[in-house]
């Protein structure tokens, strides 16, 4: 059973509503590079910015295909809790479930997370739920004139930044210091 249609498509942050800077980052589950800043640079940034109430870092899906539209229609269908921590493992496993199989991967991953099969099926044929997510993405193009991943928005200035940037870049673009 999935949750409503309106927490699926909640806001997904991390780092407390009211710090002084918002940075979306718009991403896709398959883009080597978006893997490469949540291998690299995101730890650094979730410990140093984002627990210290610095910054709010919230993700937006920008999926660039069907195995990472069918990833973030998973990663909604769980708990907003279990959002982050789910994204991440995609993100790091990438080269193992973004495959010609990757439905079969990412039913073994659902399930790793606490996913029912059923869960999985319903997530996956839900129209709802992948009109909203591609609306995310759409949102991002017209909004943000998103047009590759990752793409950082940092306070809400227009072009963002593209990449997988270092940590020092990150927090330049925010204005809190470097």
């Amino acid at each position: 059973m999935l949750p409503p249609l309106d927490e699926m498509l909640a806001e997904r942050a991390a780092g407390p509503a009211d710090a002084p800077v918002t940075v979306v980052e718009y991403f896709s589950l398959t883009c080597p590079a978006c893997a490469a800043f949540h291998r690299d640079t995101w730890p650094r940034v979730r410990a140093e910015l984002v627990e210290t109430g610095r910054v709010r870092h919230v993700f937006a899906d920008f999926p660039l295909d069907q195995a990472a539209l069918a990833a973030a229609m998973l990663a909604r269908a769980l708990p907003a809790e279990q959002y982050e921590p789910f994204v991440s493992m995609l993100l790091s496993s990438q080269s193992r479930w973004a495959t010609r199989n990757f439905l079969e991967e990412l039913a073994k991953l659902a399930s790793l997370a606490g996913m029912s099969r059923d869960t999985f099926q319903a997530a996956l044929r839900s129209a709802e739920l992948q009109r909203g997510v591609l609306e995310i993405r759409l949102r991002g193009e017209q909004e943000h004139r998103v047009n590759s991943t990752p793409t950082f928005i940092f306070a809400g200035r227009v072009p963002g930044v593209s990449g997988a940037i270092a940590f020092d870049r990150y927090l330049r673009e925010t204005g809190l210091g470097g």
